[in-house]
């Protein structure tokens, strides 16, 4: 249920549109739905979408989870994806930071130690 004050969405810059579709469908299985060749938009677990637009300025941090952080850094480097801050404890858990295709800057994180 959608409620007031409460993250309903998230856009991203998404300049080469179709590299990032296929950086986060290789790396995480996303799917995506096209509206027209410069939006896709995604639902997996929070409703948002790329924009194909160079002037784009916001750059948000999404952080996404992990259960298993190594395996995940490993499967965001097969994709493409440039680790940019690998994986670094803060209080909480553990974390890596990476740049998708469009150079969005992301976060995973995990709350479990290493295996």
């Amino acid at each position: 249920m959608r409620q007031d004050g409460k993250i309903d969405y998230l856009e991203l810059p998404g300049t080469g549109l179709q590299a990032v579709k296929t950086f986060y469908a290789k790396a995480f299985g996303w799917t995506f739905t096209d509206y027209g060749p410069e939006y896709a938009g995604f639902n997996e677990g929070l409703d948002g979408g790329f924009h194909d637009d160079p002037t784009a300025v916001t750059k948000p941090l999404p952080v996404l989870f992990a259960a298993d952080l190594e395996a995940m850094q490993a499967r965001v480097m097969a994709a493409g994806g440039e680790v940019v801050a690998p994986i670094f404890s803060f209080p909480g858990g553990r974390r890596f930071h990476f740049r998708d295709p469009a150079g969005n800057e992301l976060a995973v994180w995990s709350d479990s130690a290493p295996a």
